[in-house]
C-alpha cells in the first residue's frame, strides 16, 4: 500500500490526473463518465471545455450523482440504447495493481461502472498515488446484492473467506445503503487477493449477487500522479510521463 498522505495533497493529485485525462478526449467522442471524487474533477474540467466550445462530445454517466453534475455543466447526455458503445470511459479506482486489475465500487456505483467499462473501446483510470498497490485486497471488495438473497450471499462469501459486511447508509446509519439500482451493497474483507480472476469466477456462481467490484482486463491505461506529475501506467510496460504518451483511443 502506498504511504499515507495528506488528504489535501491527494486531492491535488486527483486534480492533476483528471486534467491529464483531457488529452484523451477528442471532438465528437461518446464518453463514459465515472463516479467518485477523482471522476468528479474530470467531469468539471470536461464541462469547462464543453461550455467554452472547445469540445463537442456526448456522454453517459455511471451514477445519478455524476449524471446530475454533468447536466449542471451542460454536458449533453445520451440515454442507454442498443448498439451504444463509448469511445472512451474515464473513471477512478479504489485500488489498481501493476496489471491494471481494479477494485471499484467504494462509491456504490460498481454495476453501472462495469456496464459502461465493458461497453467502451477504451477505459482510462485516473487516480491519486494511494490507489496503486502491489496486490489487490486491502480495500474492501464491494458487491451489489439483491435484498432477498442477502443471507445466502453472505453465507457463500463468508465460506470463501470474504468476511462480508453490509454497508450502512452514510446519511442514515441505522439503514442499509443501496445502489442507484436499489440493490444492497456488501463489502468483503479478504485482506489480499493473490488470484483475483479465480475469485471473480467464484463470485459469479453465487445466486443473488448482481455484480462484484473486480474489474479485470478492462482498463487500457491508468493515470497515476507521483511527485506532482501524471504518469501513464499500462500492463507490462514501464511508467511513462503523461506528456509524452502518444497512444490515443
Amino acid at each position: 500500500m502506498a504511504p499515507i498522505k495528506d488528504k489535501e495533497l491527494l486531492d491535488q493529485e486527483k486534480q492533476v490526473a483528471a486534467r491529464a485525462a483531457l488529452q484523451w478526449v477528442r471532438d465528437g467522442m461518446l464518453v463514459g463518465l465515472g463516479t467518485g471524487s477523482t471522476a468528479a474533477h474530470f467531469i468539471k474540467l470536461l464541462g469547462q471545455k464543453v461550455q467554452a466550445g472547445e469540445l463537442r462530445i456526448q456522454a453517459t454517466a455511471t451514477s445519478i450523482t455524476s449524471e446530475n453534475l454533468a447536466r449542471q455543466l451542460g454536458i449533453p447526455l445520451v440515454e442507454p440504447h442498443r448498439g451504444l458503445r463509448f469511445d472512451l470511459t474515464v473513471d477512478g479506482a479504489d485500488e489498481l495493481d501493476p496489471q491494471l486489475n481494479l477494485i471499484k465500487g467504494g462509491g456504490g456505483a460498481l454495476l453501472r461502472e462495469k456496464v459502461l467499462a465493458t461497453a467502451s473501446n477504451y477505459m482510462l483510470v485516473i487516480a491519486d498515488s494511494s490507489k496503486a498497490v502491489a496486490e489487490l485486497g486491502q480495500f474492501p471488495l464491494p458487491l451489489e446484492v439483491v435484498s432477498f438473497a442477502l443471507p445466502w450471499v453472505m453465507d457463500a462469501v463468508a465460506a470463501i473467506g470474504g468476511n462480508p459486511v453490509v454497508r450502512m447508509d452514510r446519511n442514515e446509519p441505522e439503514k442499509y445503503a443501496h445502489s442507484d439500482q436499489g440493490n444492497l451493497l456488501v463489502d468483503c474483507h479478504f485482506g489480499h487477493l493473490p488470484n483475483p480472476a479465480e475469485l471473480a469466477q467464484q463470485l459469479k456462481t453465487i445466486p443473488g449477487l448482481v455484480e462484484h467490484g473486480l474489474f479485470l482486463g478492462l482498463a487500457k491505461a491508468a493515470l497515476i500522479v507521483r511527485d506532482g506529475q501524471a504518469q501513464v501506467l499500462r500492463a507490462g510496460a514501464a511508467p511513462q510521463p503523461a506528456t509524452d504518451f502518444a497512444e490515443l483511443p
